[in-house]
């Protein structure tokens, strides 16, 4: 697999770091998951499967080990210290200056082992006026703008159903990791890494920041062409209390939906800018939508060329045919269920490992033989 033979220390917490090493780990690198004294805080998040463990910890730690170690005691950060000696990858999610203070800071670890590629991950980064703060996704989302947009076209904002600080982030702490992996190839020398929430979703605002940045209007939902703003990329209740998302907006999706409608005149406002302009034409498809339940909005949408999708909850998306044609629903032949690998690739394809390591299961293969272990099945 691509990252065999790829060493990882992962300190990190809750959903970034742990993500960006499930993804790792689901490719050959070998991951041991270093957990603080009592564990990872996930291991106590319910629901819980028949063994008693936490549905969330196993879709995070899968194929991992984990080595339990307080970083406050020399011997305990002794042994970091030794691991670290032979690691490619050093993954921490600690705020800014709590590393140092525990001896673990980049600094140390890379004049141990100047191969080493060390990232950061954080809400803030590791300077500027914010680095400091304690904050989770939410407090990311809210600092970048895009908290103020998680709302209903109403302007009030409302907890978000998607981490995206947090994703952004992973996605771009294992884009990082695996650039400096590969410039190391030419170097022989590793890098440090500062990857953050803020920054991550601050560079995701390419599509909505027009405005801000022609004359410092916000985008609202109301009035943007891609939160809102336009009626053939927005949402629309069916007569039972369900929803069909509209999901294109090109013309020849709106000259379609129009005719097989039979409402052709409403065309001409399809044509008008996002916001205002379309306003009316939105009003209009949400008394058509109102008036035929969500089944049959489906069914009649079948045959139509146009951009559209059923909005599914959770659960009805895990049981639709595509998510296990595409490997994204696995389940192993002990019948546990999990979300598959993301990435792809012909040759040498990801393998989806089911076991999630009890804590400190690995501290006498740590002590005996250090980085010498197979990856757990």
């Amino acid at each position: 697999m691509k990252l065999d033979g790829v060493k990882v220390l992962d300190l990190s917490m809750f959903l970034p770091g742990p993500v960006i090493t499930q993804l790792m780990v689901d490719h050959g690198a070998q991951v041991i998951r270093v957990e603080p004294p009592g564990g990872e805080p996930s291991r106590s998040f319910g629901p819980f499967d028949e063994s008693g463990e936490s549905i969330w910890y196993r879709n995070t730690h899968r194929g991992k080990r984990s080595l339990e170690l307080d970083l406050k005691t020399d011997v305990d950060r002794a042994t970091l210290l030794e691991l670290a000696k032979e690691a490619d990858i050093f993954i921490e999610g600690f705020r800014a200056g709590v590393v140092r203070k525990l001896g673990v800071d980049a600094e140390t670890l890379c004049a141990l082992n100047p191969r080493l590629i060390y990232c950061s991950l954080s809400a803030f980064g590791q300077a500027g006026p914010l680095s400091v703060k304690a904050s989770h996704d939410m407090g990311a989302q809210a600092y970048t703008g895009f908290l103020a947009l998680n709302d209903n076209g109403d302007g009030v904002p409302v907890v978000p159903g998607m981490p995206s600080a947090d994703m952004a982030s992973a996605l771009t702490g294992l884009s990082a990791i695996l650039m400096a992996l590969y410039r190391r190839e030419t170097t022989g020398v590793g890098d440090i890494i500062d990857a953050n929430m803020y920054d991550a979703l601050m560079a995701w605002t390419a599509h909505l920041s027009g405005p801000v940045f022609h004359d410092r209007t916000a985008p609202t939902t109301r009035t943007h062409r891609s939160i809102g703003g336009s009626a053939f990329y927005n949402l629309y209740e069916t007569a039972d209390g369900r929803h069909i998302a509209l999901t294109g907006r090109e013309l020849k999706f709106a000259e379609a939906l129009l005719s097989a409608l039979g409402r052709g005149e409403l065309l001409e406002l399809a044509r008008e800018d996002p916001g205002p302009g379309q306003q009316r034409l939105i009003s209009e498809l949400r008394t058509i939508f109102a008036g035929k339940s969500f089944e049959e909005w489906c069914a009649f949408l079948a045959d139509v060329e146009v951009s559209w999708a059923p909005v599914l909850d959770m659960a009805e998306a895990f049981d639709h045919p595509h998510a296990r044609a595409r490997g994204m629903l696995f389940e192993d032949d002990r019948g546990v269920e999990l979300p598959g690998t993301p990435l792809k690739f012909q040759r040498e394809p990801g393998r989806v490992r089911t076991q999630a390591p009890a804590l400190n299961e690995f501290a006498g293969e740590a002590a005996d033989r250090g980085w010498d272990y197979d990856s757990k099945d």
